[in-house]
């Protein structure tokens, strides 16, 4: 029997709230949640998909980030101190004439605030952040390279198959990274096309950090970026008491804690 136009609408509106929500659902989660067979998730994501309110994955969903994504701007504000405490430490993992990587996120803009007031000759910043490329493109010393790809508004970020074809071209010495979680199981990201690009950066640098504040802590947001075997260094400012109440396996090796 055909459902009611009105009915599918609000199932699916109902879909894609629940999903902004929990930032990740899988298909049986969503069943569950719903009272719907998985054919009927699977038809409501496609056409959720279809309309650009949520993002695919294997085996589930994500809100589309372009609209749920809180910008730039706005996350700038958080956790400010902390923020230009973990720059600072990063900063000094970088010397004159070296290339350095900044991901995208505002701990990476931090960094990028940072090495304006001190910049380094001869230091080359390759970066998809088009805010913290903006911010050093004036600076004499530095030579800012911008990859190219799709622009992510909200993010601030170039992504994709151009971008992942420039880096293929890039020898990096240091490679600084942002996460949007970190739990017992690992770091975490908002998007496949993300780490996808990560992961790639990461294979094309000698030394590869990443740069989380405490509020990240026992966040999950909807796809695992890496598991702690492979996680490289990690500069935070949360303490070693809050990493061992989330359950992250502490190691002075692994964490420099600020």
């Amino acid at each position: 029997m055909k459902v009611a136009k009105h009915i599918v609408e609000a199932r699916r509106e109902k879909l894609s709230r629940l999903l902004e929500q929990h930032r990740y659902l899988s298909v049986p989660e969503l069943c569950a949640q719903l009272g719907i067979s998985e054919a009927t998730a699977r038809r409501d994501l496609t056409a959720l998909s279809l309309a650009e309110r949520i993002t695919r994955t294997h085996g589930g969903a994500l809100p589309e980030l372009e609209h749920t994504f809180t910008p730039l701007q706005q996350r700038s504000r958080v956790a400010r101190a902390a923020k230009a405490r973990i720059a600072a430490s990063a900063y000094a993992y970088l010397q004159e004439g070296m290339v350095c990587y900044l991901d995208g996120g505002t701990t990476m803009l931090a960094l990028a605030q940072h090495l304006r007031k001190n910049p380094l000759s001869g230091l080359t910043v390759l970066t998809n952040n088009l805010a913290a490329a903006e911010l050093l493109a004036k600076v004499d010393e530095l030579d800012v390279r911008l990859l190219g790809g799709r622009w992510l508004k909200r993010q601030s970020l170039l992504i994709g198959p151009e971008a992942l074809h420039a880096i293929a071209a890039w020898k990096i010495d240091t490679a600084f990274f942002s996460a949007q979680g970190m739990d017992a199981s690992g770091l975490w990201n908002t998007q496949q096309d993300i780490i996808t690009h990560q992961h790639a950066v990461m294979a094309k640098s000698t030394r590869s950090l990443f740069c989380i504040d405490a509020a990240k802590l026992n966040q999950h947001p909807g796809l695992l970026l890496d598991n702690w075997a492979n996680v490289p260094l990690i500069i935070t400012d949360a303490t070693r008491a809050q990493l061992t109440n989330a359950l992250v396996p502490f190691s002075r090796t692994r964490f420099l804690l600020v």
